[in-house]
C-alpha cells in the first residue's frame, strides 16, 4: 500500500518522542489501551448490544477508516502514533478543512494513562504544531477541550496556544459542559526542533505545489 499511499512513510520526531502515521494494524493495541476519558462525538450512534468501552474501540476504528476513505487535500485528517520510549503510547490526530484556502489545521490527541505526566503531551503537540507551520505552511492553528480536562488545557497553553472563547457543548456522558477554544498563529509560534522524514512525496496530499 505504501507506493499510492506515501503518508506511510512520513514521520516526526521532537525529543523522546516520534509520530508516525496509523496504519490499521495498530488498530487492535491501539483500541485496547484506549483510555476511558477519551470520549467521542457524541452525534455518533451507541449500539445498545455493546459495552461503553466496546462503543468507544469501534467508533475509534470507524474513525481511522474514515479518515482515509474520505481523504482530500481540501478536507483531511491524520492520525499519528506516538511512541515513546519504544512503545506507543497514544495518538495525535492533525485535520484541516479547506486547508489549501484557510491554512487552518485543528487537532485532538490522547495519551496511555502511564504516559501522561512526563512531557509526552508537549512533546506530541510540539511536533504536530511545528510540522503543521513548517512543512504545511498553516498560518494558524485551533484546538479545544472541555474546561474539566485540565491536562489538555495546561499542555495547550504551555506549547503557546491563547484562549479564544468559550462554547456549550453536550458531552458524551448526555451533560452540557463548556468547551474551552484556543488559537495560535505562526507569527506567534517560536519554533521547534522537530525533525520530518518522509514529507517530499506527501505535498500534493495536503493540496500543496509537488
Amino acid at each position: 500500500m505504501d507506493e499510492f499511499w506515501p503518508l506511510f512513510g512520513l514521520r516526526l520526531a521532537f525529543r523522546d518522542v516520534v509520530l508516525r502515521p496509523m496504519r490499521e494494524s495498530d488498530l487492535p493495541h491501539l483500541a485496547a489501551v484506549l483510555p476511558d476519558d477519551v470520549g467521542h462525538d457524541p452525534r455518533l450512534a451507541l449500539f445498545g448490544s455493546q459495552s461503553f468501552a466496546e462503543n468507544e474501540r469501534r467508533l475509534f476504528c470507524q474513525g481511522y477508516w474514515k479518515s482515509l476513505g474520505a481523504w482530500d487535500p481540501a478536507s483531511w485528517v491524520l492520525h499519528f502514533v506516538v511512541s515513546w520510549r519504544g512503545e506507543d503510547v497514544g495518538v495525535q490526530t492533525l485535520e484541516g478543512e479547506n486547508f489549501p484556502a484557510l491554512r487552518t489545521v485543528d487537532s485532538a490527541s490522547w495519551l496511555v494513562r502511564e504516559a501522561r505526566g512526563r512531557g509526552v503531551g508537549v512533546a506530541m503537540r510540539t511536533a504536530m504544531l511545528q510540522f503543521a507551520f513548517g512543512e504545511l505552511g498553516a498560518v494558524a492553528a485551533i484546538t479545544s477541550a472541555t474546561v474539566a480536562n485540565a491536562a489538555s488545557l495546561g499542555v495547550s497553553r504551555r506549547v503557546g496556544y491563547r484562549e479564544n472563547g468559550v462554547s456549550r457543548i453536550v458531552d458524551t456522558g448526555g451533560d452540557v459542559v463548556e468547551l474551552q477554544h484556543f488559537r495560535l498563529t505562526a507569527a506567534e509560534w517560536p519554533g521547534a526542533g522537530t525533525t520530518v522524514t518522509g514529507f517530499p512525496p506527501c505535498r500534493p496530499w495536503f493540496g500543496l505545489g509537488g
